[in-house]
């Protein structure tokens, strides 16, 4: 089950996102669907068209299921999303 302590290690497809904080100025404000995640980026559907995002020096906001909304660190989530699962987690 998907929860905020353990969203990291959690499948992040299908989850609504926004870029919140950016080192390229022109992504913050991306927001939509996760549609696909490769180990370096993910791929956010906003209005119709798919936009590919790197995961490092940016900060996102993920909305779970539930409704319940957190902001994560583009390193934490960095990484094959089958290995994440297998990474020791800081608390964050």
């Amino acid at each position: 089950m998907r929860k905020l302590e353990n969203l990291p290690r959690h499948e992040l497809i299908g989850l609504k996102t926004e870029v919140v904080e950016s080192e390229n100025t022109m992504e913050e404000g991306i927001r939509g669907r996760v549609v696909d995640e490769r180990k370096n980026v993910l791929k956010v559907e906003c209005k119709g068209e798919e936009k590919t995002v790197r995961k490092k020096g940016r900060k996102f906001k993920f909305e779970l299921p539930s409704e319940e909304q957190c902001k994560i660190d583009g390193e934490t989530i960095e990484g094959r999303p089958e290995d994440r699962i297998k990474k020791k987690m800081r608390k964050w």
